[in-house]
């Protein structure tokens, strides 16, 4: 399998195929993403929720994205990496913007940054894809703005609202971005923004089967989120968290009854002259 790039992916998406794309934090979901040929990996602010236990992303910085996107691009020979760029990185001014995604990308490894927003963001998205940073945009529903939005909900509901996701979509697609992330919105509004698009393609979450590709934050699909919340459009593809409980239960009741480590499970024992002979140090 070769190295995906934004040529091949947008390849791909040319002769009719869909990009996939899951999140991942850390080395060893990397792994095992790369293992099963998942085309782009988001290393997703998300982590704030999922792996640090924020209620929201806006916590995130610069030096948390760093870390965890290091260690999933050292997993990835193949699959095409995504850092997210957090809140207070790029909101500010242009060349603050330029610099924390230069250094996402040189100190994280990943091959390209995302950043929430439309018009708003267009000369920061500008100047990224001129100093030679492939962009992924997000719009609709973006975590980042969540106080701005009154909560988690459903975006372009309305004329003017799916009006100004596809104008910021078009804007973003000109400021040169490779890809946009459609996130919580109508389905049919997403394939409309997807069929207007030339040069860029759409990813999908929430946003129904119309866009290039699909996105899933993993603890969702993989049912590994405490309290076993799951949001309308997810899909569990396994139900590793019960797994791994029950993994757990077993491995407490082994320990407490002794069946665990057995004899097939431990070294070697020492002979008895050995032991006897360290006893007389005593």
């Amino acid at each position: 399998m070769a190295k995906n790039t934004v040529i091949t992916l947008k390849k791909k998406v040319d002769e009719g195929g869909k990009v996939t794309m899951v999140t991942s934090y850390d080395y060893t979901m990397a792994a095992l993403t790369e293992q099963a040929g998942i085309d782009m990996i988001l290393v997703g602010d998300s982590l704030g929720m999922t792996m640090m236990g924020y209620d929201s992303t806006l916590p995130v910085t610069m030096d948390d994205m760093v870390h965890h996107t290091a260690c999933v691009t050292r997993a990835c020979d193949n699959t095409f990496v995504v850092g997210d760029m957090p809140f207070g990185s790029y909101q500010t001014d242009v060349p603050t913007a330029v610099a924390n995604a230069v250094r996402l990308m040189k100190e994280g490894g990943c091959q390209a940054v995302k950043l929430e927003g439309g018009a708003r963001c267009v000369e920061q998205v500008r100047a990224m894809v001129a100093a030679g940073i492939p962009v992924v945009g997000h719009l609709g529903l973006t975590p980042q703005s969540v106080n701005a939005f009154g909560g988690f909900k459903v975006q372009g509901k309305g004329v003017e609202a799916a009006e100004q996701l596809l104008d910021d979509a078009l804007a973003l697609e000109e400021a040169g971005a490779f890809a946009i992330v459609l996130e919580c919105m109508p389905a049919n509004l997403a394939a409309l923004i997807t069929e207007r698009l030339t040069s860029a393609f759409t990813i999908g979450i929430g946003a129904g089967n119309g866009c290039d590709g699909q996105v899933l934050v993993v603890q969702d699909m993989l049912q590994m989120t405490p309290g076993g919340f799951k949001p309308k459009m997810v899909r569990q593809f396994a139900q590793i968290g019960d797994a791994i409980v029950d993994a757990f239960h077993a491995y407490d009741s082994a320990v407490q009854s002794g069946d665990f480590p057995s004899a097939a499970e431990s070294y070697k024992n020492l002979d008895p002259e050995v032991i006897d002979a360290v006893k007389s140090q005593e």
